[in-house]
């Protein structure tokens, strides 16, 4: 068994609304050294696979298909074996 920790951000060249209402905010309460924030997601997927190669190749599959608009957001994940129940 394995997790995927998925990692989606807009593309530097989209706007993003979300991070700049976060970055004025921030700035109101005093964080003036902020200079961006961009907002994205996190997503944490387990994969029953043989091996890390196929739940890596599994993981960025559902990445391009549903998991990032590959439009206008980058991705990246890392995948790491969850330890036995036994």
């Amino acid at each position: 068994m394995f997790l995927a920790k998925v990692y989606v951000t807009p593309k530097p060249a989209v706007n993003d609304p979300q991070g700049v209402t976060v970055q004025g905010a921030l700035h109101s309460l005093g964080y003036a050294a902020v200079k961006q924030v961009r907002m994205g997601k996190y997503l944490e997927v387990q994969i029953d696979a043989p091996t890390k190669a196929a739940a890596s190749a599994q993981a960025e599959e559902m990445c391009k298909k549903l998991l990032a608009n590959t439009v206008i957001e980058d991705f990246r994940f890392e995948v790491v074996e969850l330890a036995s129940a036994s």
